[in-house]
């Protein structure tokens, strides 16, 4: 036991006073707030340019239905040619010209609208156009058929679903991306940790194995507690690496936004002006659904998944980092590695968001190379405990089978040089 804390206060220590270590300790944080300082003032930029369109009306029909908002302006050339239109568009640099034909029916006129423009116009404009169109022609075509509008706009009557479950507990509309958002960014979370440190683990093998110290170590302690003390002192430095991440990058990122006055929560003009309904009543109920969530749950086998999930996966890094001499010589045996992780994020955000309870999604959590990333998916939609159970049972049990396969491959690999090592020699290892 002794040798072991030893073994991870040197593995600690090597990691936390390495110069890159550090350096990306504190200048990632750096980075991270200004390319999230540097998208928020580019897409302000984007939202804040003013579209100008002409409108060449031949029908007479939509000369008063477009009105101007705060990045969309109309202007009025109807009383000129398409061609003249065309050209003073293109000298004035505006958006477009909207051209609309005179044509006998509603339906041939639907067809009929164009839009001339140096290049296509964003996606939100041409919805906001279209609207306008479907209003004024569905109106029309009901007046051409003896339907009295002003009747049918008092009489339309605006449903709001509201959403409970059966212990009357009310939810909102946008519950389920809620909890897509927190597990997802858990199992995220997961996985680039794993990928990060499990790395890390796997160098320092390799260093030590290269540089032949790996020899003097080995007479005095045993290959199981020195890949336990790796992967414990290797998952200590990067917790206090991330710890010290949330802690500066939250200050960084709060001083930046107060000083350079960007709103990172702000929609867009357009957006803002159909959210505003939302905003009123579903703004509270979102508060309310991330109260509802089982945050506590969540956090403890957050932990739970964190540490066995790092712990399989390490355990594998440290035995692909014993069996080769060079980084190079990795790459053969790291699919086995990333496939299942890259699995786990896909079934997560493609099967847990539709079928949270499917069959796909309750066994890829049971699968202890996947359960860590899909089970944490899954959790915020309510996960039955015996299911809970199972899948951490599980993943424990893999974990000492793993880490009992690793130790011997550990043990062989790490006093063998010179030769790339194939999965049949991996498998003849393990007898030994």
């Amino acid at each position: 036991m002794r040798n072991l804390k030893l073994i991870i206060h040197r593995e600690y220590l090597a990691r936390v006073r390495n110069k890159t270590f550090v350096v990306m300790t504190f200048l990632s944080p750096l980075i991270l707030v200004g390319m999230v300082l540097l998208v928020a003032y580019l897409s302000s930029l984007n939202t804040s340019a003013i579209h100008t369109i002409a409108i060449n009306d031949q029908s007479n029909l939509f000369e008063n239905e477009f009105e101007d908002t705060e990045t969309l302006r109309f202007i009025n050339l109807s009383g000129i040619s398409l061609e003249d239109a065309k050209l003073l568009v293109e000298e004035k640099e505006y958006s477009g010209v909207l051209f609309i034909p005179e044509k006998d029916s509603n339906s041939e006129l639907a067809k009929s609208v164009m839009f001339y423009g140096k290049e296509s116009p964003p996606l939100g404009i041409l919805q906001e156009i279209e609207r306008v169109f479907t209003d004024k022609l569905t109106k029309r075509e009901l007046i051409s058929r003896g339907v009295d509008i002003s009747k049918i706009e008092s009489a339309e009557t605006r449903v709001s679903i509201q959403i409970q479950n059966f212990e009357g507990q009310r939810t909102s509309k946008m519950s389920n991306y809620i909890k897509m958002f927190f597990g997802g960014a858990a199992g995220y979370l997961l996985m680039m940790f794993i990928i990060i440190y499990g790395n890390m683990v796997m160098r320092s093998v390799i260093e030590e194995k290269t540089n032949r110290i790996i020899e003097i170590i080995i007479s005095s302690v045993k290959p199981m507690q020195l890949m336990l003390g790796k992967i414990l002192g290797t998952s200590l430095a990067g917790l206090t690496q991330f710890a010290i991440w949330v802690v500066l990058g939250g200050i960084l990122l709060t001083v930046a936004v107060s000083f350079s006055g960007l709103n990172l929560a702000s929609p867009p003009p357009m957006a803002q002006e159909g959210m505003d309904q939302m905003l009123n009543n579903e703004i509270q109920q979102l508060i309310v659904d991330v109260t509802n969530l089982p945050l506590g749950t969540l956090l403890i086998s957050f932990l739970i998944y964190f540490i066995g999930g790092y712990f399989l996966y390490s355990a594998i890094y440290a035995a692909i980092g014993a069996a080769v001499d060079s980084e190079t010589d990795t790459q053969q045996f790291m699919i086995p590695i990333i496939l299942p992780l890259m699995l786990g994020i896909y079934v997560g955000f493609f099967s847990v968001i539709e079928n949270p309870h499917g069959s796909v999604s309750t066994i890829f959590s049971m699968i202890p190379l996947t359960s860590p990333i899909v089970m944490l998916m899954r959790i915020p939609f309510g996960v039955p405990w015996w299911e809970l159970a199972v899948s951490i049972i599980l993943l424990i049990t893999t974990n000492a089978g793993v880490l009992w396969l690793a130790a011997k491959i550990y043990r062989v690999g790490i006093l063998m040089y010179g030769k790339k090592p194939t999965y049949r020699e991996l498998y003849k290892w393990l007898k030994y």
